[in-house]
């Protein structure tokens, strides 16, 4: 397949591609500088506006673009520009394949499970209800732009969760770990949603083929906390893992510390698994354990 990527210099992008040439698919990017050969095609989202050659000769496209959520704090304006590099970049490249005389067949756009908000003890499959809070907003705004795109073009959303890999949300954990500062964060019960970064390429590769549509959810098989998550970085590393940070300490970071860190979201990747993937690393412990071994 001729395959359109947007976001493929990023953490999940560039493994994806990988993976991806590894099948023997052919790579395009969009980029928002000067194209520098003949598979990279100029988008500016902020304005709406793609090279329509870019879509006109995919057979899929990838949007895994938007601000990262991690940069802390969350300003009005940073706010801003989490939710409109989401939804613009979403509608840009919906309303270009409405456009298009050539229109890819699968639209496979970015998401995330922060749609869930806070559901502590709740398993939560993709006919799961809305939560509440600005991240739970993001989404659902940011998956009704996907769904624009109109027929015969598969959508399908990439609802994802915490990626373990070397990157991502692990940029900070895993040297603060390594110095012997892993953190619990408030009382360490709440799930965090967790995927290895191999899974999570190879679930969107699943997905190319697959007869899905519409939100699927991207998370291992097995649960697992916030305190499972950082102990077992930090066994697997060999360090130390006493400290703490109370949820108190934790609300000064506002939305922030409550999307990212606090709330609560056992989520079940029941389609994919309906569908027959199967994950390679089934506990957040095994991937863990590989993570660092890549580290050495």
């Amino acid at each position: 397949m001729r395959i359109l990527i947007a976001g493929a210099s990023g953490f999940i992008g560039t493994e994806l591609v990988r993976q991806l040439e590894v099948d023997g698919h052919t790579i395009t990017r969009l980029v928002r500088s000067a194209p520098e050969s003949s598979t990279e095609y100029l988008w500016m989202p902020s304005e709406l506006t793609v090279d329509p050659r870019a879509i006109d000769s995919a057979d899929a496209v990838i949007n895994l673009a938007g601000a990262t959520t991690g940069r802390i704090p969350w300003t009005a304006s940073y706010k801003r520009q989490i939710l409109y590099s989401r939804v613009n970049g979403t509608q840009t490249i919906a309303e270009a394949i409405e456009r298009s005389p050539t229109p890819p067949s699968i639209f496979l756009n970015g998401s995330a499970v922060g749609y869930f908000g806070d559901q502590p003890g709740v398993a939560l499959t993709e006919s799961s209800p809305k939560g509440a809070g600005f991240l739970s907003d993001v989404v659902e705004a940011w998956e009704q732009a996907a769904r624009l795109t109109p027929k015969p073009t598969r959508v399908v959303m990439l609802r994802t969760g915490v990626v373990v890999g070397n990157g991502g949300a692990f940029t900070p954990l895993i040297p603060l770990t390594r110095l012997g500062l892993a953190t619990t964060f408030g009382n360490g019960e709440q799930n965090w949603p967790w995927i290895s970064l191999h899974d999570e390429a190879a679930a969107i590769r699943h997905l190319l083929t697959s007869d899905l549509d519409g939100v699927v959810n991207l998370a291992g098989p097995t649960p697992a906390t916030s305190r499972e998550i950082t102990d077992g970085l930090a066994d697997a590393m060999h360090r130390w893992h006493k400290l703490a940070v109370p949820k108190f300490a934790l609300d000064v970071l506002g939305d922030a510390g409550n999307d990212l860190l606090l709330n609560s979201e056992k989520v079940v990747p029941q389609r994919l698994l309906d569908d027959g993937f199967e994950f390679r690393h089934e506990t957040v412990q095994v991937a863990l354990r590989e993570l660092v071994d890549s580290l050495s």
